[in-house]
């Protein structure tokens, strides 16, 4: 019996050490960590799993319960709908710092400093991360992945070593959904890049978009993201608008055309924004930069890439957003996060509103999709969640979020209810007189003789309580 038990702890204690060799090694945060090197093979995020789809009845915190990336909704598979794509500068370069507070958040990889080799351990965990979320795109600002040089040609040098290790962990599956340059943080960007008053300052972030442009195109982007965070002004008092307008046009018109030079086939998207860090931006909402981009003769050259923080701020609400892109031929990509209401600025917070994500889909539906562009998670995790698990969490939660959008979206249009609604209130138009008013030809002496033949009209009810309850069903 005692040989029995003895043979028994053997083979124990052989199976432990087994699991225990087999361990993927971690990687610490000190500075002499092996990770530090290129040739570590380890795992970022050791004991998080691939995260899978277990359904609405799941309470694993690291599953999906709504989104199905191979489910079939309205003849499209669910992740052709999204095309969801991870955010590398809130993701890995997002410390959890705000006006009122220092960072948070320091992730085991992280050793304090921003040289080429952090940038690469970054960019490894970058795609351990994707490969364990289950999509197959990213998005970037240039100096989120790669540091600054001491001259215009050191900076493109440490981006090229960046992108080339990029390159090399994407295979062939993944890809870049946009990449753009970051012209607002460095101190050179306070007047702006494209509207500076510093015609050097010009120069410079035309060569950086320039550089930006060529390593999304190399990196095989579908996409490429203007946003202008520092294209605004903060007084007119000091302020040439005409001429600053008039030369971010141009900047845009020499970026449309190296697009065309380089062979990049993806599509270029502006971002609109109405303030900050700007007092007042140029691409103020979709509305605005619809008329600009129709005003300089670039609105075939560009599309909008929809954030929905940035919708909130301007006034609108996210569908607002989406529809004004949407009927202008302009809808590209949404930026999916949302801003807590109770809060006036930017906090770009993960979407966990499901009604929000509904109304959010039933627009991307009637768009017929967003190819090339998709969903992006320009959003952040709150900066008291400081483990790592959150990371997976929050994409989670967003994606599910989405998804149970898209599942709603599709159940109100098979329903029909609401359609039916709207077309009712407008069925007036539906006639003789109302078809030709819709084709332009009702002019005024035409309008008035109807007029006086109909005598006073009688208006329907909007319904309007209806109509939400008819959506609240939905959700």
């Amino acid at each position: 019996m005692k040989s029995a038990k003895f043979l028994l702890l053997l083979i124990s204690l052989n199976v432990v050490s087994n699991l225990v060799m087999a361990a993927p090694p971690t990687c610490p945060a000190h500075l002499g960590s092996d990770c530090a090197t290129d040739e570590w093979k380890g795992e970022f995020f050791p004991g998080i799993p691939k995260i899978k789809y277990e359904g609405p009845s799941s309470k694993n915190p690291l599953a999906f319960k709504w989104y199905n990336a191979e489910e079939e909704i309205l003849g499209k598979k669910m992740k052709d709908w999204m095309r969801f794509s991870v955010a590398f500068w809130h993701t890995f370069r997002g410390t959890g710092g705000d006006p009122f507070g220092a960072p948070t958040k320091m992730w085991p990889w992280e050793d304090g400093t921003n040289s080429l080799a952090m940038a690469k351990r970054r960019m490894r965990a970058n795609f351990e991360f994707i490969e364990k979320l289950g999509v197959d795109r990213w998005c970037f600002h240039d100096k989120d992945i790669a540091p600054d040089g001491k001259t215009i040609e050191e900076t493109n040098a440490n981006l090229d070593e960046v992108v080339a290790l990029a390159k090399e962990l994407q295979g062939t599956k993944i890809r870049p959904l946009w990449g753009t340059a970051q012209l607002f943080h460095h101190p050179r960007y306070m007047h702006g890049g494209a509207t500076s008053s510093e015609l050097g300052v010009y120069l410079y972030a035309a060569a950086q978009v320039k550089k930006a442009m060529e390593v999304t195109h190399y990196l095989g982007g579908e996409n490429y993201v203007f946003w202008g965070g520092r294209e605004g002004y903060q007084s007119l008092l000091n302020t040439d608008m005409e001429r600053e307008l008039n030369h971010m046009a141009s900047f845009l018109e020499a970026a449309a055309a190296y697009k065309k030079k380089i062979g990049f086939n993806g599509t270029l998207l502006i971002e609109p924004k109405p303030q900050e860090p700007t007092k007042h931006q140029y691409d103020w909402d979709a509305a605005t930069a619809a008329n600009f981009l129709r005003k300089y003769g670039l609105i075939d050259e560009f599309k909008l890439n929809i954030e929905c923080n940035h919708a909130t701020l301007s006034g609108h609400s996210c569908h607002h957003e989406l529809e004004t892109a949407r009927i202008n031929g302009l809808l590209g990509n949404i930026d999916a996060n949302t801003g807590d209401p109770q809060i006036g600025w930017d906090t770009d917070q993960f979407m966990m509103d499901v009604s929000e994500a509904t109304l959010v889909m039933l627009s991307v539906i009637k768009n017929g999709g967003l190819a090339p562009g998709g969903f992006n998670f320009d959003a952040k995790l709150r900066r008291e969640s400081t483990d790592v698990e959150d990371i997976f969490i929050a994409h989670i939660a967003g994606m599910d979020t989405v998804a149970r959008g898209l599942r709603n979206a599709a159940k109100l249009l098979a329903d029909g209810l609401l359609s039916e609604l709207v077309r009712q209130r407008y069925q007036s138009f539906d006639t003789e007189l109302g078809a030709q008013i819709e084709a332009g030809k009702g002019d005024f002496d035409l309008l008035e003789k109807k007029a006086i033949e109909w005598g006073e009209p009688t208006v329907a009810s909007a319904k309007q309580e209806l109509a939400e309850m008819i959506f609240q069903s939905a959700l």
